[in-house]
């Protein structure tokens, strides 16, 4: 970097902290700016544009700068929405916006600019006076009638991160335009220590600031219990549970109880809110050694499920016992306990007289719903990854179609069960999949048991990825690279399979490759590529929306020959899986 290019970097860095009203981060930054040369290319990124405000709303690193999670990005984020709510609702200031917060570092303080910004548009807040899981703020939207809702939280992301999720007055994410039109105005956004706000205790006094009582939890709670589909079957199941630091462990417990699932113990370490998430490496259940102290306290309580949710509870992670399974634990990915749900919800309730069904999943998730929904004569989509699809094509097809909404659910550990949440749900989710546990018990059988029926009757349909992190903007650009290559370039073999046909969802093509014709796709468009394979087999390749890394997903299904061992057709299906992922990090060059 040139003396001048640098120069220019440091009136940039020093413009900031003036306006910023953040005595912490301000002194962060002048940190950066006192020190050594080395920590040029941290400022460098910290400034290098901002955090992008899309469906995701924001999420990155907590600190100062335009590219971090800061108090003065929170202030000059909810100056825009609020100026574009009272464009979208003429009666914005009467119903108001639900603000809730998680346990992550930063959390509660962003909330109360949130909630201070918005009070300064003569816009109610609707607050929760304490961490709550991201499915309650999004139920409460509904519930209450608000315009929109903010959560404070970065879901299951490194402990250096926190975020801003936008809920429309639905319920659900918020979809494009709505991310471009909020983006478009914080750009207009007045410097952070000009955004005007009002303190808690005025903005109470003016009615703009109301702490919501416990009628919200009890409103969600009677919708979770409403569910239930068997009063029945084994309910003393021996339960383990985790929150992995996060904010899921009263709710899920209570949820539980009145379900009459009552032996229920909580990983004592992991069990109350704590940021810095000092027992994991990384607070996600879906990532190796995250629910080891689960799996050590269900040894000891002989437990029969274990479950975990991510810091928010809005994904679960699902296990049972096996004296196969390292650890003596087999947990399900989340396109098993995808079908278990989604299986179980078709066919243990016939359909209303008229009813017409259907369930969701995204377009990375198994295909195997499909195939069980194509059988029962229940319409099946596939959406753009992101619950946001999922809840948007949902309420699409209920207005235009008639449709009632069942199951949705994405392989990423996300389930929603009909319309409580019009997002992932964890805990519902919880309770469900105790549900079915205890059914199957009482007739003699796991969840694993029941998957292995699923598969002999429906395919033996297995999944794999392959997950490349690259942080910051040089690993950004070489993620960026990556999808430049399968879209100029792309692979007419992948391992010993051939390449079909190309999809690119961003052009909104599909191109056979035999002989070059391309019809046109439906969905919005989105930077993916999927690779269609022979063998009903495919991969499909996307950035991720809310982690720096590149994300492969590969999908094959194995049929097994009657009275054949499930275990040679599972071996048979994995060589494939390892295959196909050994030839295409080659591909890429990984």
């Amino acid at each position: 970097m040139s003396t001048t290019t640098f120069e220019d970097l440091k009136a940039t860095v020093r413009a900031w902290i003036e306006a910023d009203p953040d005595p912490q981060t301000r002194a962060e930054l002048q940190s950066l700016l006192d020190a050594p040369d080395p920590a040029r290319t941290d400022l460098a990124d910290r400034f290098a544009g901002s955090l992008e405000f899309g469906t995701a709303g924001l999420r990155g690193v907590i600190g100062g700068g335009p590219n971090r999670m800061n108090r003065a990005v929170v202030l000059r984020t909810t100056w825009a929405l609020g100026k574009y709510l009272l464009t979208q609702f003429p009666d914005a200031q009467e119903r108001g916006v639900v603000v809730a917060f998680d346990g992550r570092t930063m959390s509660r303080e962003f909330a109360e600019d949130v909630a201070s910004v918005l009070a300064a548009q003569q816009i109610p807040a609707h607050v929760f006076p304490d961490v709550v899981p991201t499915p309650l703020a999004a139920f409460a939207v509904k519930h209450l009638g608000a315009v929109a809702g903010v959560m404070i939280t970065a879901s299951h992301n490194p402990p250096e991160y926190n975020g801003y999720k936008l809920y429309w007055r639905t319920g659900s994410q918020i979809v494009p335009p709505v991310d471009v039109d909020i983006a478009a105005l914080i750009t207009q956004a007045p410097p952070a220590r000009e955004v005007a706000g009002v303190p808690r205790a005025e903005a109470a006094a003016r009615a703009l600031f109301h702490l919501l009582d416990a009628s919200i939890e009890r409103a969600y709670l009677d919708a979770v219990r409403a569910l239930e589909l068997h009063p029945g079957g084994k309910r003393d199941l021996r339960i383990v549970y985790t929150p992995l630091h996060g904010v899921g462990d009263r709710l899920v417990r209570m949820a539980l109880d009145e379900a009459r699932f009552t032996r229920v113990t909580s990983v004592p370490e992991q069990r109350e809110p704590d940021g810095r998430f000092p027992t994991v490496a990384f607070p996600n259940p879906e990532e190796k050694g995250s629910m080891d102290l689960a799996y050590a306290l269900a040894r000891r309580e002989k437990a029969d499920l274990v479950f975990a949710n991510d810091p928010d509870a809005d994904r679960l992670a699902v296990a049972i016992p096996d004296p196969a399974a390292p650890g003596g634990y087999l947990q399900f990915t989340g396109n098993q306990v995808g079908v278990l749900l989604g299986h179980y919800l078709l066919t243990e309730r016939p359909p209303a007289a008229g009813e017409k069904r259907m369930v969701l999943a995204s377009l990375v998730s198994s295909p195997m719903l499909g195939a069980i929904a194509l059988a029962l004569g229940v319409h099946y989509e596939e959406t753009l990854t992101g619950f946001k699809w999922i809840a948007h094509r949902a309420m699409q097809l209920e207005n235009s179609e008639g449709y009632t909404f069942i199951f949705g659910y994405e392989e990423a550990l996300g389930y929603t069960i009909r319309d409580i949440v019009r997002d992932k749900d964890g805990i519902s989710a919880v309770v469900l999949i105790s549900e079915i546990a205890a059914v199957l018990a009482e007739r003699g059988r796991t969840l694993k048991d029941e998957l292995e029926l699923l598969a002999r009757k429906y395919g033996l349909y297995a999944s794999g990825q392959v997950n490349v992190t690259r942080k910051g903007a040089k690993g950004a650009e070489e993620i960026r690279s990556w999808m430049r290559r399968l879209r100029e370039n792309p692979p007419t073999e992948v391992g010993s399979l051939k390449v079909i046909s190309v999809v690119d969802i961003e052009a909104g093509t599909r191109r056979l490759v035999a002989d070059g014709k391309t019809e046109t796709i439906a969905l919005p468009p989105s930077d993916v590529i999927v690779l269609e394979l022979s063998g009903r087999a495919r991969i499909i390749v996307r950035p991720s929306g809310t982690e720096p890394k590149i994300k492969c997903y590969i999908d094959v299904r194995e049929p097994i020959t009657e009275g054949e061992p499930f275990t040679a057709a599972e071996r048979r299906a994995q060589a494939t899986l390892d295959s196909l992922a050994e030839s295409f990090r080659a591909i890429l060059g990984i």
